[in-house]
C-alpha cells in the first residue's frame, strides 16, 4: 500500500447493511460471533480508478485490535469508470462488540495512487440471541 497516496474526491464508500449470525454449531468457540457486511463503492469522480487492495482497522470491545492489509478486494481488482459501482460482501467474526474502520487503496487512471476511507461502522452482538442459524439485519 503507497503511504503517499491521495484521497480521491467523489470516491465513496458505502455500508449497506451489517447482518448478524449466530450460529453456535459452526462457528469457532474463541469467535462465536459473526457480522457478514455488505459495501458499496461508488465512484462518483471524473477518473478511472483500479482499487488494488484494503486496509482494515477493528477494535475490539475487550480493548484489543487488528490491522488486516491485504491485496483485491474480496479476490478482484476492480475497475471503476466515473459512475460506475462495485458491491461485495465479507464477514468479521469475533467474541465480543467490535468497531471496524479502513480504507481501499489503488490508483486512477494516470498511475497515480489513491484511496478511499471506508466509513466507521459497529458490530453489535444483540441483547437477545437468535436461534442457532437464524440472523438479524
Amino acid at each position: 500500500m503507497a503511504n503517499s497516496s491521495t484521497e480521491l474526491p467523489g470516491l465513496r464508500v458505502k455500508i449497506d447493511r451489517i447482518v448478524y449470525v449466530h450460529d453456535t454449531d459452526n462457528l469457532p468457540t474463541d469467535a462465536p460471533h459473526a457480522f457478514i457486511y455488505f459495501i458499496t463503492i461508488i465512484n462518483l469522480s471524473n477518473n478511472t480508478v483500479t482499487l488494488k487492495g484494503r486496509r482494515w482497522v477493528i477494535c475490539d470491545q475487550d480493548g484489543s485490535h487488528k490491522v488486516i492489509e491485504g491485496d483485491g478486494i474480496v479476490g478482484k481488482e476492480p475497475n471503476l469508470r466515473p459512475g460506475e459501482k462495485f458491491s461485495y460482501n465479507s464477514y468479521h467474526m469475533s467474541h465480543c462488540n467490535s468497531i471496524a474502520e479502513g480504507s481501499f487503496h489503488g490508483i486512477d487512471e494516470n498511475g497515480i495512487p489513491i484511496f478511499v476511507r471506508i466509513p466507521r461502522f459497529e458490530m453489535n452482538i444483540p441483547s437477545t440471541l437468535p436461534e442457532t442459524g437464524e440472523t438479524i439485519e
